[in-house]
């Protein structure tokens, strides 16, 4: 009886073994059923590919199971609803937003470019060389990048007297400045001013300015002193003691723009070797005329100059003792005393009537020189040949 128990009991054990098996088998056979049943997809999810096995009928079934939240921007590739077949590749990438100021112009943008170039490639904005990019053009886009990017732009530059284009990508004259190291003497001038804001095509004008010292030495005119001689007959000269022209020392302040003297200025002189005086006896003992009537009324040609008692050294008395500087409107002419003795009424055309009553060391012959109160007046008359009529 003990036996037949125990023998009873190691069947029930090995039935129980052998259904467990069983149970173990059919659920392996169900799990391979259920998993040779599967799609194999190829997934790239924000640029990782990998290969996946799915019971999802669709592109949106897939991203769920895979817990991916498809955004807005985000790009996918196929669609939601497309259904799935073996070996599909679905490409999902995520869009990142990112902020861009362009001239200071901000905007914000959903991209799913991977790198700021490919971002502004995406946009159709082209990037020259001369543009100011605050980050790479490698640079990886990640979430709330700022890219600013300051357009270049051509400034026209005459910078003393020198014109160039130059690319800036400033905002005022004085940044522009900075940026092409373009530096400004203190004397220097700019135009417009460097506060100013700088605009495309603008023109900006720098005037070079430099003050020089100039010093020279010039020669000072020796002046011409007469003394009346009246052992000398009238009209007749000596000379006592010649001229010596003296030197002087003048430092000059010049101002140069752009390579040209545009002012000289008389800072200083310094005498350094005085003018010695010319010293003339002119004669004043009288003698009688020769044929005096007969020139009377008397007409012919001489060539006339002009001059003026105010030159460097004149002392403004005539050969006969006339005071030209106290007499500024006396009609006075100097003669060659042998042509036309001194004292003899004249009428000179274009000057009117006179008196000879000077004489000059070039005025030799048939010739005269009229006198004038200024410097403009003689040179208005220059030298010409006039007629002149003896009265008496």
């Amino acid at each position: 009886m003990k036996d037949l128990a125990l023998s009873v009991s190691k069947s029930k054990k090995k039935l129980s073994i052998i259904a467990a098996t069983l149970t173990v088998i059919m659920l392996v056979a169900g799990l391979l059923i259920y998993q040779g049943t599967k799609k194999s997809i190829t997934l790239v999810a924000d640029g990782e590919k990998k290969i996946v096995k799915t019971h999802a009928k669709t592109v949106g079934e897939l991203l769920k199971e895979f817990e991916i939240t498809l955004g807005e921007h985000d790009h996918l590739t196929p669609t939601e609803e497309t259904e799935l077949t073996e070996n599909m590749e679905v490409s999902w990438k995520p869009a990142r937003q990112i902020t861009l100021t362009v001239d200071g112009e901000q905007k914000e943008y959903w991209t799913i470019a991977d790198t700021v170039a490919e971002f502004f490639e995406s946009k159709n904005i082209t990037i020259k060389e001369q543009d100011k990019l605050n980050v790479a053009l490698d640079t990886e886009i990640e979430k709330d990048l700022e890219i600013v990017l300051d357009v270049a732009f051509q400034v026209v530059v005459n910078d003393g007297g020198e014109e160039k284009e130059l690319w800036s990508t400033s905002t005022t004259v004085g940044d522009f400045l900075v940026q092409q190291g373009i530096e400004l003497n203190e004397l220097d001038r700019i135009e417009p001013a460097v506060d100013k804001t700088l605009d495309a095509n603008m023109k900006i004008n720098i005037v070079r300015v430099e003050k020089v010292t100039d010093v020279v030495e010039e020669p000072i005119e020796f002046g011409v002193v007469t003394q009346k001689d009246n052992s000398l007959q009238s009209g007749k000269e000596k000379v006592i003691q010649e001229g010596k022209e003296g030197r002087v020392k003048k430092t000059y302040e010049v101002v140069i723009e752009n390579g040209e003297e545009v002012s000289k200025t008389l800072v200083s002189e310094e005498v350094l070797e005085d003018a010695q005086d010319k010293v003339v006896a002119v004669g004043t003992k009288k003698v009688e005329p020769v044929s005096r009537g007969e020139e009377t009324g008397k007409e012919f040609y001489v060539e006339a100059t002009a001059y003026t008692a105010s030159c460097n050294g004149c002392s403004g008395k005539t050969a006969t003792g006339f005071d030209l500087r106290a007499n500024p409107d006396a009609k006075v002419i100097a003669v060659d005393p042998s042509v036309i003795p001194l004292g003899t009424k004249i009428w000179v055309e274009g000057y009117g009537y006179a008196v000879a009553a000077d004489t000059g060391g070039s005025i030799k012959g048939h010739k005269i020189d009229v006198f004038f109160p200024s410097k403009s007046e003689a040179y208005s008359w220059g030298r010409k040949k006039v007629k002149i009529k003896i009265l008496k």
